[in-house]
């Protein structure tokens, strides 16, 4: 799955280990779901949403 988080997180300037603790999971989660090696759970999902303030639609999208 494609998306937006390592751009967002540089507008937001975040670290990956910050950006990991405020969602509550490890920075290797946050760096797999940055290089489309993960996909996030749902719930993960709406955490990174309401963090960053746009619709998962705007975050993330699906690879065909």
């Amino acid at each position: 799955m494609k998306n937006r988080i390592k751009i967002l997180r540089a507008e937001h300037d975040l670290t990956q280990a910050q950006l990991a603790s405020r969602l509550e999971v490890s920075r290797q989660t946050i760096n797999a779901i940055e290089k489309g090696k993960f996909d996030p759970s749902l719930p993960l999902a709406f955490k990174i949403s309401r963090l960053f303030g746009f619709p998962i639609e705007e975050i993330f999208e699906l690879s065909e």
